[in-house]
């Protein structure tokens, strides 16, 4: 498992945000059961360039929490059959599947945790999660998918003991 973590703004959280980040991406992996070695990126940034990638590949002009690139395509979320169909899907050099990149504004996850009354960690952890099942295909465009993802979000977190 590799994990890259890249900080493009300070990152002054009162915990350890790279250990937390390791323990949340693995233990998402663990529970959608994918069954191949990985790789994800995250950056953290700030609520301007956020604002920026979120307008420049979304088109939507303005801040937003994180945002995910997955780099595999599922015929439904969350499976995994025809991942080795496809070697593209594996870095050469390390044999790890590709899954994607996660970006996170550090500024958002303070500004919901406060809003929201929960912990930076707790709101950390959840859009580690959030973005996570965005990797595997997962999405909340339809009221059905987001039910489905919330519960999926609010139960790996509840395994994690990561309560608001």
């Amino acid at each position: 498992m590799t994990i890259t973590i890249e900080q493009e703004t300070e990152v002054d959280f009162s915990f350890d945000y790279e250990a937390l980040a390791g323990e949340v991406i693995n233990f998402t992996i663990d529970h959608e059961k994918f069954p191949f070695e990985a790789e994800v990126n995250l950056l953290l940034v700030d609520n301007d360039r956020i604002h920026e990638i979120n307008k420049e590949y979304r088109d939507i002009d303005r801040p937003t929490d994180v945002l995910s690139f997955p780099l595999l395509s599922y015929e439904r979320a969350g499976d995994f059959d025809a991942i080795e169909e496809n070697d593209d899907n594996f870095n050469p050099d390390t044999g790890e599947v590709m899954l994607g990149d996660i970006i996170i504004s550090v500024q958002k996850v303070k500004e919901q945790a406060e809003a929201y009354g929960h912990a930076p960690k707790r709101e950390f952890a959840f859009l580690i999660v959030h973005s996570m099942l965005h990797l595997f295909g997962y999405d909340h465009m339809t009221s059905e998918e987001a039910a489905f993802m919330e519960n999926k979000q609010k139960e790996i977190l509840k395994e994690m003991n990561i309560l608001r």
